[in-house]
This record gives structure tokens, C-alpha cells and sequence, in this order.
């Protein structure tokens, strides 16, 4: 299952080119992954952007599509598509380690949260 998430090309996303400014693509994918994140406390440990084509248009809105692409001990890699206009325009992979936010120190996923991750995983 994937979960699905809109979001709004913002004018200040735009850099000096006109075109959205390659950091925000991971902003996009973390506010996706923070509507879904349910159960989960967890920190992005990796993450790499491919982009495939610019987007120009502010004032839009682009749909991200997110994944559970693998599953570790305390670590989770997750996939996203950016697409605007049903196009894709980039795919991101981050992987998080759960913390407890307690000690800031990583832990084993639990039993319930890899149930919650599991709904999502989708293997490549």
C-alpha cells in the first residue's frame, strides 16, 4: 500500500531560475512522511534525491506517492514519487532509524511498529 499526500508548490519554493529549488524536494517528501508517520519517532539518517525534470510552475500542487521499501532492526528505507501534472519529476529514498526520543539513542523497531510498517512495505 502507498500512502498518498498533496502538496503546494509555494512562490518562495522558486529559486532565482524560476524553477523549484533542489532542496525543497526533500522538504516535500518530509512533510509527507510526517503526515504519515503515525507511531513513529524516528530521525532521517540518508537521503538522496534523482530529479528528473524541473518543475517551473509555483502555485500547483503535486501529489507524492511514499513506501516502505525495507524493513532492518532499527532502521526503515522509504521510497517517494514527486509527480506534477500525473508526471514524475523526482524519486526520493531516505532512511530513517527509530529513536527514542528520551535518550536520542536508536532502538530495535518494535512489534507495533513494524505491523505499521509492514501495511506499507512494498519491495523493488
Amino acid at each position: 500500500m502507498r500512502y498518498q499526500s498533496k502538496q503546494y508548490v509555494r512562490w518562495d519554493d522558486l529559486d532565482a531560475f524560476g524553477h523549484v529549488n533542489n532542496a525543497v524536494y526533500l522538504t516535500y517528501a518530509q512533510e509527507a512522511r510526517f503526515a504519515w508517520s503515525g507511531i513513529l519517532e524516528m530521525v532521517v539518517a540518508r537521503a538522496e534525491v534523482d530529479f528528473i525534470a524541473p518543475i517551473y510552475d509555483g502555485d500547483t500542487f503535486l501529489d507524492i506517492e511514499l513506501w516502505v521499501s525495507a524493513i532492518g532492526n532499527s532502521s526503515f528505507t522509504m521510497t517517494y514519487e514527486i509527480k506534477m501534472k500525473g508526471e514524475l519529476v523526482a524519486r526520493v529514498k531516505t532512511v530513517q532509524v527509530t529513536v527514542d526520543m528520551g535518550t536520542k539513542k536508536s532502538h530495535p523497531i518494535d512489534d507495533e511498529q513494524r505491523a505499521f510498517l509492514s501495511k506499507y512495505l512494498e519491495t523493488e
